[in-house]
């Protein structure tokens, strides 16, 4: 039952909303082999000024174990991603 929280800068309109997640959700049924029906997707509006304290410091910064692709901005731009 995968959920996606896909966080971005507001201001994308909801036809855009919708289609990213429409193209997250095929992405995770081709790559995890989930069922349609399993997967949902949520879009989190962020203010820009806000970003770094809502989004990269606890979600990025702060999950760095977590992370499979490291963002190519901030302080982490270049770091390599955690051995598994």
């Amino acid at each position: 039952m995968p959920h996606v929280v896909v966080k971005l800068y507001a201001g994308r309109s909801e036809q855009q909303k919708a289609r990213i997640a429409e193209l997250v959700a095929q992405a995770i049924i081709d790559g995890a082999g989930s069922s349609e029906g399993s997967v949902s997707v949520a879009i989190e509006d962020v203010q820009p000024d806000q970003w770094t304290a809502e989004v990269y410091e606890p979600d990025i910064q702060g999950r760095q174990d977590k992370l499979y692709k490291m963002p190519g901005y901030g302080p982490l731009a270049g770091v390599p991603l955690p051995s598994r």
